[in-house]
């Protein structure tokens, strides 16, 4: 009496679907690379006018130093930094002098967020628009 199983399970891979694989792949990866040499050209608008560049277009400046001091452009030095308190009234009669009502906000960079927020919040409740300057 022969008790074996007569169905045997073939445990070999059809390398068919394999090859196929690997040629999509490299047809994939060629294409790929022959599309990443070209550069695609942008359309850019042409601009429609001639805009005149603005020299100076903030004029009142505040200044933050390293020690959270203030300067106050135009009008005040550099080599002699005031408290808040002090500038308060400088600043308002800067930016009232001035065409437009923003205030350039200049600071060290080792200067507190405090000494920068003290300049916002007297911007704003004077209704001034603020303009940070910063450099890259």
């Amino acid at each position: 009496m022969d008790l074996g199983t007569r169905n045997k399970v073939k445990i070999e891979g059809g390398m068919a679907s394999m090859t196929d694989l690997v040629f999509l792949l490299l047809i994939f990866f060629i294409i790929m690379s022959l599309m990443s040499q070209d550069q695609t050209p942008i359309d850019l608008p042409k601009p429609s006018e001639q805009l005149t560049p603005v020299t100076n277009p903030v004029s009142p400046t505040v200044i933050i130093t390293e020690d959270n001091l203030y300067v106050v452009t135009p009008g005040g030095s550099i080599d002699q930094p005031m408290e808040f308190e002090d500038i308060r009234e400088i600043v308002a009669s800067v930016v009232e002098n001035s065409k437009e009502s923003k205030l350039k906000i200049a600071g060290h960079r080792n200067a507190s967020y405090e000494a920068v927020f003290n300049v916002l919040a007297l911007s704003q409740a004077n209704g001034w628009d603020p303009v940070l300057a910063y450099d890259k």
